[in-house]
This record gives C-alpha cells, structure tokens and sequence, in this order.
C-alpha cells in the first residue's frame, strides 16, 4: 500500500484528501494513516493539513520496494522485486532467485555489496547511498553463443537511460561499461546458466556511479559518477526506472532477430571506442589497431596497423584505449 500511496502523492503535486487515497486504495482512514505514519520514518517529509490532506514535500534517497514500485514504469522487468539494504552481490541474489524458478523480470537491488562483482573476477567497488547496484534475471528463448549481446544490449540501455533519467550524455565502452567524457561511470557483468544447448537463465548485473564522492587512488584518473559530473546529489530510484523502461524496450526488439542488425548503427553512434586507436589483450598476442564499430554478433571490428580487419570477441579479450580509458 505505501507504494501506490507514494505514487498517487508524486503525480499529484497539490493535496491528496484522505478520502481519496481511502476511496482509491479500498482501504480505512486508519490504514491510510499508517502507512503515511511509516512514510515519514523511512524520511519522506509529507505536510498534512485538515481538510486538505497530504501533499508530499521531499523524498529521501532509498532504493526500498515502495519508493522504486511508485517510480517504475516497466511493464515486466521489475515484476519481482527484492530490494536488499546490504548483500553479497546483486548478481549472487538474483542467481540464486533464478535457480528456485524465479520469473524472466525478477529484479534484485541493494544499497550495499560487500561482494560486488566485475568482469573477469574483480571486486566492484559498493558502498552505501553510493550507487546502483541491481540484477535482474532473464529466461530468453535464445542459443548459449547469442547471450553474450544482451550485455551490449543493457549498454545502450544505461546510456539512454542516463539521458532520459539525468540529461547527462555518456557512451559505451565496448563491451560492459558506460563512461562519460573518457571516465566510467557503470560496469555490466552478465552471467549465465546452460543445460545443454539451451539457456536456463541470464543474470544481468548493473553497477553506476551515482553519488560516488571520491574513488580509491588506483581509480581516481579512470572514474566518476553522475553526480561528479553534473555537480549535484542525485536520487537513484529515477535512474533505475528510466534504466529498466529502456531495457524492455531494447531487449524486446533484440529477442526478434537474436543480434545486433536492428541495433548496428545505434549502437555505433553511442561507441566511445569509436574510431580510436585501441590495444587489444588477446591471449594469442596482443596488437593494435583502429575501433570500427560492431558487427551484428557485437563483435567489435578493429582495423590491424597491418591494415587486416580482426573481429574480437566478446569475453575473450579485454581491449583499451591508448591514449587513455577509452
């Protein structure tokens, strides 16, 4: 109930009598009392006034059920929804939701890791009020070899959830991480669990940057955060909303064709690999060359200073920039 309490109180920017919310929610005048009673101890400021009613003032910054259902406008991706105040890793949740049947949807968010995980076994960074840490579990009816996309596929939703979300323009680092101006601001981890040619599940972690003040010294020069870069606090739940609005939209019209054709010159268009000259850690060798853009498995297609054409992998290396991040 506090969740369509809070959301009835955000659409409406006057007064909510009541009898409305009463009317509304099929509840008692008591209930309704409650529930505001309990609002206000989780830190919404909400002016009562006899005759009038309630008119929220100022909302804190939780990620609890009641404050992202008031805010989420996904159709499915959200349905389930666990909102943790600390957990090992968001990822580690949703698998283990996952494997006891869980739906394609279900949605993991904690304030805290004390175990984040990032790409190739490294520990991600997640303190408190810091930033959005969330999994959410898929069940697509796709081959093993194609769920690699679906981390380019949630890079284009954190880019164009950012903007719709902030206003704050960042791009895709291929293959798993968002920067802005040549600094990351999220890591994607997808994992997956296969029962012969087929998938069982995938679990999609985000990590971004929202409120981060200050990064370890090893990390200062190659990261920031939302915050930083637009020079204000900024609430977490909106960002998660216009995220997850983008990824159904996106993955939708991915699971059509199971790979990137659609999304080709789109996906190019957010690249910060872009046309730069980058190094590629291949364990065959590393080399270098020029960052062209995808091909329609994701590959990204880099031009060798020999002047051949190389198709790298996803998963297999790891490609930087050379005059930076990027």
């Amino acid at each position: 109930m506090k969740a369509e309490i809070l959301k009835l109180l955000k659409a409406t920017p006057d007064f909510v009598s009541g009898q409305q919310l009463c009317e509304g929610l099929g509840v008692s005048r008591t209930a309704v009392w409650k529930a505001i009673r309990q609002l206000e101890e989780e830190g919404y400021v909400i002016e009562a006034v006899r005759n009038k009613g309630y008119r929220l003032t100022s909302s804190p910054d939780v990620l609890t059920a009641p404050e992202l259902k008031s805010v989420l406008t996904s159709r499915w991706l959200g349905g389930e929804l666990t909102c943790l105040y600390e957990t090992d890793s968001t990822n580690n949740q949703a698998r283990r939701l996952a494997e006891e049947g869980a739906p394609e949807g279900t949605m993991v968010v904690a304030d805290c890791q004390t175990a984040g995980k990032g790409r190739r076994g490294r520990n991600w960074a997640s303190p408190h009020g810091a930033g959005i840490w969330m999994s959410f579990v898929l069940r697509p009816a796709l081959a093993p070899v194609q769920a690699s996309m679906l981390t380019l596929v949630a890079g284009m939703a954190v880019v164009s959830g950012i903007r719709q979300a902030v206003g704050l323009e960042s791009m895709i680092k291929w293959p798993n991480d968002a920067v802005v101006r040549g600094k990351k601001i999220c890591g994607i981890l997808t994992e997956m669990s296969t029962e012969e040619d087929s998938i069982r599940h995938v679990v999609v972690g985000i990590g971004i940057n929202v409120n981060t003040k200050d990064f370890p010294e090893e990390l200062a020069p190659t990261a920031t955060s939302l915050s930083l870069e637009l020079g204000r606090p900024l609430k977490r739940a909106p960002v998660i909303a216009a995220v997850a609005e983008q990824f159904e939209t996106y993955y939708g019209r991915f699971l059509e064709k199971g790979d990137m054709t659609e999304f080709m010159e789109e996906y190019n268009r957010m690249l910060a690999n872009r046309d730069r000259e980058v190094c590629v850690l291949d364990p065959a060798g590393t080399y270098r060359g020029t960052a062209l853009g995808i091909d329609r498995e994701g590959s990204l297609l880099v031009k060798k200073e020999d002047g051949s054409l190389a198709s790298v992998i996803s998963g297999e290396v790891s490609v930087r920039g050379i005059y930076g991040y990027v």
